[in-house]
């Protein structure tokens, strides 16, 4: 079984390539969801780390249909991210109605090419989720990241199996949101391929005023050593 760490800074990438993760997914701002990193710490991740780099290609927090403007920033987005040598690009568009934008979504998807596509967690926005996998398969999506429509995987487990179920190995269906030391198991045992986390804790705050007391987080070496034991029954 494979762990992807999302990752959203240099050092929590470190730590997912130190304790020996499968992939990171590279993003910014967990705390909306995640958006696009900057250029500058993509290129940091790739230039020193080894581990394989996904980076996700969210404009904006918020909704997931997009203006023109909004539109071609995730087009030159995955454009710098092939030059900058990443292995995969995570993202996806929907409609107005959180069905599927399959123009756009097949845009970014021949622009990505050769690299993989895994699209994100609008997926989890869909009504017909079934529909909507048959439509990414035909695309020629590689994994869905998916909570299986519910605030977390676990939650949504019964219809992540029926999707994994579904697909029948056509495309990778992605567990993500939730997954931590407690529930990692019960993705191994129901036959998922990887799993998706962050495997974060709470880094201490130096600052002395209340101006910048926000949570900081980043990946945990120990807590990630702890998962893949688990998942590959070592534990």
């Amino acid at each position: 079984m494979k762990l992807e760490i999302c990752a959203n800074s240099y050092q929590s990438a470190l730590n997912a390539q130190k304790a020996g993760a499968h992939r990171i997914e590279l993003c910014s701002e967990l705390s909306v969801g995640g958006i696009t990193p900057s250029y500058g710490l993509i290129k940091q991740v790739i230039d020193t780390l080894s581990i394989a780099v996904f980076v996700l290609i969210r404009p904006r927090s918020g909704n997931f249909t997009y203006s023109e403007e909004e539109f071609d920033v995730m087009k030159h987005d995955i454009q710098l991210c092939k030059n900058l040598g990443c292995a995969g690009i995570v993202s996806g568009v929907l409609n107005k109605d959180n069905t599927i934008d399959i123009e756009r979504t097949q845009e970014l998807i021949e622009l990505s090419k050769p690299l993989e596509f895994t699209f994100h967690r609008a997926f989890d926005c869909v009504e017909n989720p079934q529909e909507a996998l048959e439509q990414l398969i035909n695309l020629g999506v590689e994994r869905v990241l998916t909570s299986g429509l519910e605030a977390s995987a676990e939650k949504g487990l019964e219809l992540l199996k029926q999707l994994k179920e579904h697909v029948n190995g056509r495309i990778t269906i992605l567990p993500g949101s939730g997954i931590n030391l407690q529930n990692a198991k019960l993705f191994k045992d129901a036959g998922f391929l990887e799993i998706h986390l962050s495997a974060s804790k709470v880094v201490k705050n130096n600052s002395k005023s209340s101006m910048f007391d926000e949570i900081q987080k980043e990946s945990n070496i120990e807590t990630i050593k702890i998962i893949l034991k688990i998942i590959n029954d070592e534990a």
